[in-house]
Formats: structure tokens, sequence, C-alpha cells
């Protein structure tokens, strides 16, 4: 069986105000990894997501093919998987 991660991961640049959440809502759905994302209000995008290495690589390609999103760096670090999640959550502020 292949490990499952998780990762929290800041985004900057062009990604809020272009479909960015929901675009990673529905990578997530389709790649059935968990975790949630939201906008910050510095401008920036907060994103914890959890599955295998291989299935969050493959969800941040889908992310930045978005047409008007520009992902121009990503702070990203390992955390603690969280084994109650069940889903890929939009959330606000």
């Amino acid at each position: 069986m292949r490990e499952k991660i998780r990762k929290r991961i800041v985004f900057t640049g062009q990604v809020q105000g272009v479909g960015f959440r929901w675009h990673a809502r529905r990578a997530a759905d389709e790649l059935r990894l968990t975790g949630w994302v939201r906008n910050e209000y510095d401008g920036s995008v907060t994103m914890e997501v959890q599955g295998t290495e291989a299935e969050i690589d493959r969800m941040l390609q889908e992310i930045q093919a978005g047409r008007y999103i520009d992902v121009r760096d990503m702070e990203v670090k390992k955390i603690p998987v969280d084994e109650n999640e069940r889903r890929f959550v939009v959330r606000g502020y």
C-alpha cells in the first residue's frame, strides 16, 4: 500500500479571484484526496491536502493548468495525517 501523507501548502501569485479553490476541490474529488483550501487576507491561498505523494503532485499539476491561475511560489510543509478526514472542502477566510 502506498503511504498516505499530508501537506500544508501556501500558494502566492495570481491565486485569488481566478477559481483556484474550486479548481482544487474538483481535482481533489477526482483523485479522492482529502483536506481543505481557503483564501487568506494577504492574497495567498492555503491548502492542506492528504493522499499519496503522486496523487498530490497530480493535483498540483491540475491546479496550475487552470487558465487564469498563476502560481508564483509554493511554501510546502509535511504535516501529520488526519485519519478522520473524509473529504476535501472549500473554506472561507
